[in-house]
């Protein structure tokens, strides 16, 4: 719709984020919408007493933040974390343009909607492996959904950064990682894990 697209363009500006900036805190109220041009955001959720953090999915390239918009509209504090994992390009939308946004155009809300409904089957499958899965499947079930969302068999990342996303310890994970490699699942390098089986 040109219309929307024109109107967006008035009332948004483009940032640029670099890698690990905290763009949203967990408890805070919603200021701006974020809409995803290039790079990667990771959503959090932060467990109060013991500030555990467990990865929930990743805003991708023309995906925006569905918790942020349903929150906005309730006016509720966040109750989710956003950290910039690639360095991004971000269109940033004032919170109060963008509930002006929802009831003037049909589109917007379909496209929130749309999203909501897939980011609702990632979280699903979050849970799955965080409730059913033993912890081989579920580091193995991250590693391929990492390659998948970044498009690369080989990860370039650490023990700590994985403990981190999975709620876990680095000293549990060097262990699995250390079980898949013997298993012939993955190659570990220093900073690099290659997977060999992707399916």
């Amino acid at each position: 719709m040109p219309e929307l697209k024109a109107e967006l363009v008035a009332i948004s500006s483009v940032h640029k984020f670099n890698s690990g900036t905290v763009i949203l805190r967990q408890g805070s109220y919603i200021k701006v919408i974020p809409l995803v041009i290039s790079g990667l955001i990771k959503i959090f959720k932060e467990e109060p007493i013991h500030g555990n953090e467990v990865l929930l999915y990743y805003i991708k390239p023309g995906e925006s933040c569905v918790m942020s918009v349903t929150t906005l509209v309730r006016n509720e504090t966040s109750r989710v974390k956003a950290v910039i994992e690639e360095d991004s390009e971000v269109v940033i939308i004032p919170a109060d343009k963008a509930l002006k946004i929802a009831k003037a155009y049909p589109k917007w809300n379909e496209f929130i909607y749309d999203l909501f409904n897939f980011k609702f089957e990632e979280l699903v499958n979050v849970i799955e492996i965080l409730t059913f899965s033993n912890k081989d499947k579920r580091l193995l079930e991250y590693l391929k959904k990492e390659a998948q969302v970044k498009g690369d068999n080989i990860l370039r990342t650490t023990h700590k950064d994985i403990a981190y996303d999975l709620g876990s310890s680095r000293e549990v994970i060097s262990r699995l990682l250390k079980k898949l490699e013997q298993n012939g699942v993955i190659r570990l390098k220093q900073g690099v894990i290659e997977l060999l089986q992707i399916n």
